[in-house]
């Protein structure tokens, strides 16, 4: 990828005036807004140029584009490259603002994270996040496009699934405060091995500290201090009272319960593995002077959804939704957390892991290792990875794919049990609820 700095055909000046004239920025022409600015991106199967008649007539106001030859009109901003202008906006829009950026990347609980300190921030202030997952190179533009100069706080998620995206990323937004929710085995392929995974996502760090920026660091977790090192410009947080704000894990059966200050907070949160993310949320909204009141409130309030750790009731039977992704870190976190619950009768359903790589073969077969130590209930392994594993346990069943796994679920019928159900996105496990 080019720096985010080169030449473009439009001054940015002038295309930063012609943003702020427009409604919106949009990417996609099947959902422009009014006087919108459209721009053009290309991708493997798609080149946004060809659809720019189409944007204006349909209610864009500009097209920014980079093929000369759809150019019919001074609606039309012709650019060398459209996502590098997308970027150099974002970060001109950014600086123009000065609203304080706040950050997080990490393998596990990004989302989930951002959306606590969302939910915790806007009890004080007027606040914008990163919607949904739009946190890479096009997500994190589109992200910083949407703030707005009354806006407090804006919540930048960050992505990356190889060396130096998150370094790129923050180029772009700069953030002034940022945080790492953990390390862990995601997107093994790209990064090359764990200790790759903790070198890209410690980037943001490294950008921090460069820029005189603050950290915002959980002390349980001792990689991340030591990724830290001596740099001083340090909030901390964690569950020993010696920490800046304490914030300890009181229970998770499920639901995860906290203590912060001289009060218990009952989360919608299941698992352990949510504890963390919980933690530096309480720890920004303590900073940043948040009502304690406030901060429990919020945290109380949240409800998970998006297929991520949902808990579903359904006839009989309880379902831990959590089929927006896997990795094995997440996988393992996950299978703990059903161990450690009290419910008789337990059901895993488990994906495939994705973008493993030459870790595939390992990692998988490390969870089913898992499953016959420890797990003594009912497990179904779907995926072409999960069934090239080696079982030896008759209660874990391999399904080829989840027609396999679909016609094995037909010919019978699960009541009064709690049910996991988690794997990678391509998966798609959350299409098990209609068989259930």
């Amino acid at each position: 990828m080019l720096g985010l700095f080169y030449f473009y055909a439009m001054n940015i000046d002038d295309l930063y005036h012609k943003f702020l004239n427009s409604s919106s920025v949009c990417t996609d022409t099947r959902k422009l807004t009014q006087d919108c600015m459209y721009f053009a991106l290309k991708g493997d199967t798609f080149d946004g140029n060809a659809f720019a008649k189409n944007a204006l007539e349909e209610g864009a106001k500009y097209c920014v584009v980079d093929d000369e030859s759809v150019v019919e009109s001074e609606n039309y901003i012709l650019v060398d490259d459209v996502l590098q202008t997308l970027q150099q906006l974002a970060n001109y829009h950014r600086k123009a603002l000065k609203i304080p950026i706040i950050a997080l990347t990490g393998s596990n609980g990004k989302t989930t994270t951002k959306e606590l300190i969302h939910a915790v921030l806007k009890t004080s202030f007027k606040v914008k996040a990163t919607k949904g997952n739009l946190n890479n190179h096009i997500g994190v533009p589109l992200s910083l496009l949407r703030l707005e100069a009354s806006d407090d706080y804006g919540i930048i998620e960050m992505g990356a699934n190889h060396q130096k995206e998150i370094a790129f990323l923050c180029t772009i937004a700069e953030p002034d405060y940022g945080l790492i929710t953990n390390f862990g085995k995601a997107h093994l392929e790209g990064f090359g091995g764990v200790e790759g995974v903790i070198k890209g996502k410690s980037e943001l760090y490294d950008h921090l500290k460069a820029n005189n920026k603050t950290i915002f660091v959980n002390t349980d977790d001792a990689t991340q201090k030591i990724q830290v090192g001596d740099y001083t410009k340090v909030i901390s947080f964690g569950s020993s009272k010696t920490d800046g704000i304490s914030v300890t894990h009181v229970s998770a059966d499920p639901f995860v319960s906290v203590a912060y200050e001289d009060q218990t907070i009952q989360s919608q949160l299941i698992g352990g593995y949510n504890f963390g993310n919980i933690a530096v949320a309480i720890a920004i909204g303590h900073h940043f002077k948040v009502s304690s009141t406030d901060i429990a409130s919020a945290i109380a309030s949240y409800n998970p959804d998006n297929n991520r750790s949902e808990i579903i009731h359904k006839g009989s039977n309880k379902i831990i939704l959590d089929a927006y992704n896997a990795n094995p870190s997440s996988m393992l976190a996950a299978l703990q957390n059903v161990l450690k619950l009290e419910d008789d009768a337990k059901i895993l359903f488990l994906g495939d892991m994705f973008e493993l790589g030459a870790y595939a073969e390992i990692e998988h077969q490390a969870i089913v290792n898992f499953l016959e130590s420890n797990f003594k209930g009912e497990a179904h392994i779907c995926g072409e990875n999960f069934y090239a594993t080696t079982v030896s346990s008759e209660h874990v069943h391999k399904h080829q794919s989840f027609d396999s796994l679909k016609n094995a679920l037909e010919l019978r019928s699960i009541e009064n049990s709690t049910i996991l159900i988690k794997g990678s996105r391509g998966m798609a496990l959350e299409r098990i609820l209609e068989l259930l």
